[in-house]
């Protein structure tokens, strides 16, 4: 491949909207699209569906939540196209409503994947995204409940939009102690772990979005966190009232904004319109 090539990413892609994301790209992005799952065996099989559909995916193995893995895609993206032009951070996981595991594990487990694997693949990724470049993270509507059932005070500080990534970490860690303490609805927390990883990842969007625009202003890359609904996947059940296509739809709308778009940027967006945080 010469760096010359174009190249999309999608985590978390070999089922649902992550799957259906790769799809969409894979018919209307110019470029290579690469399908990354962290079992090899499923991705591969995923690659091998869309093949089947006339489409032609390449696949890379991404655990999120192995810093060696995320490495490890990091040299193969530099080394086959000499960086990223669309990134899309699809992965991430839910504990379903009557999972008898209990909350603090849930926060924790949870927290480690959405929020802090999700971190792991922007630290890495970030830099090498290139001028005009598109990041898409898949956050949640869930997060503008979870962030309307905080207190005032953590809900003043999720919105600031001066608050820095350490701050954040350290939130999102206070989270899972005052979880295994307790505590956390005395401190002012909602009780959905889910929906507080997807404030994270919603919150990491802004800032990560800010920073982009003061320390690459002429690249004019635009990073957006978008909710893809409520889908009908194995994360959301049957009963959901989207198609996985359908949830694609504002993800993939985010991924392909044109190379002279001014925006939307560092904005949650769902059917494709900007929500107020």
């Amino acid at each position: 491949m010469s760096s010359q090539t174009r190249v999309a990413l999608v985590t978390g892609a070999n089922k649902g909207i992550g799957f259906a994301i790769v799809r969409d790209l894979c018919r209307q992005f110019s470029g290579d699209v690469v399908l990354t799952a962290r079992d090899e065996a499923r991705g591969r099989a995923a690659v091998q569906q869309l093949q089947a559909e006339g489409l032609s995916p390449r696949f890379h193995l991404l655990d999120i939540n192995d810093l060696q893995s995320i490495s490890a895609l990091r040299d193969f993206l530099r080394k086959e196209y000499g960086g990223l032009d669309v990134l899309v951070n699809n992965a991430g996981i839910a504990f379903k409503t009557n999972d008898p595991t209990p909350f603090h594990i849930q926060a924790e487990v949870t927290m480690k994947t959405n929020f802090f694997g999700t971190r792991d693949v922007c630290t890495e990724l970030l830099p090498l995204v290139k001028p005009q470049g598109r990041v898409v993270n898949v956050s949640s509507i869930v997060s503008l409940r979870a962030l309307k059932n905080c207190s005032p005070e953590l809900q003043q500080k999720f919105r600031s939009e001066t608050i820095t990534e350490e701050e954040l970490v350290g939130l999102m860690n206070k989270f899972v102690d005052d979880t295994k303490n307790g505590v956390h609805k005395k401190e002012g927390w909602p009780d959905t772990a889910y929906g507080v990883t997807k404030i994270g990842v919603t919150v990491l969007s802004r800032i990560h979005a800010r920073t982009l625009s003061e320390q690459r202003k002429g690249d004019r890359i635009l990073l957006n966190a978008c909710c893809p609904g409520w889908v009908r996947t194995d994360m959301a059940g049957p009963k959901a009232t989207k198609s996985p296509e359908e949830g694609a739809e504002t993800p993939v709308y985010l991924a392909l904004l044109p190379s002279d778009a001014e925006g939307p940027h560092g904005k949650f967006v769902m059917e494709k319109k900007v929500e107020q945080w």
